[in-house]
């Protein structure tokens, strides 16, 4: 059980650190153009008629792979915490978090199903580059994927602390 929960661990890991250097090197980037564009808007010395493209991926993969580095890390906003600080019953308060990541998985799911729909039906390219629409949108089903994947492992963790809670929460 060890060697999996350990195989386990080096997968979320990985999948971690990919996701950041993926969200980091596309701000940088966002950040590179974007200062270009300013610049070339006072001095106009080269055109940039490529940038809106490159922007728009780039600002996809920053947004969604990030999204889904956040889903990982449980890092996103949660509105509800205040209700679950006020549950005493350690097992109530899981149940109520079960709840809760049910209702997140419902929409990674629904989120994960239309991404994915777009990706399949964009036929068309980008002007400039001739870049398939579907690599613009392919982080949309990639991250949604990974959000499901993660709400589910999520909801299978607070199952399992309901019949066992911790020993600082017992």
């Amino acid at each position: 059980m060890g060697k999996i929960m350990n195989s386990m661990a080096f997968v979320d890991r990985t999948i971690l650190g990919a996701l950041k250097v993926v969200t980091i090197v596309s701000f940088v980037f966002l950040t590179i153009l974007i200062t270009a564009n300013v610049i070339v808007r006072f001095f106009p010395v080269v055109s940039l008629h490529w940038f809106d493209e490159i922007i728009e991926l780039l600002y996809a993969y920053l947004v969604f792979y990030g999204a889904a580095a956040l889903w990982i890390l449980r890092g996103h906003i949660s509105v509800g915490d205040w209700i679950e600080k006020s549950v005493a019953n350690p097992r109530l308060r899981h149940l109520y978090r079960v709840f809760i990541e049910l209702l997140v998985l419902a929409f990674a799911v629904v989120f994960f199903y239309y991404s994915l729909r777009l990706t399949i039906l964009a036929l068309d390219v980008t002007n400039v580059f001739a870049i398939p629409k579907r690599v613009l949108y392919s982080c949309m089903p990639v991250a949604g994927a990974l959000m499901v994947v993660y709400s589910l492992r999520n909801i299978t963790v607070e199952i399992v602390r309901i019949g066992k809670p911790t020993e600082g929460e017992a």
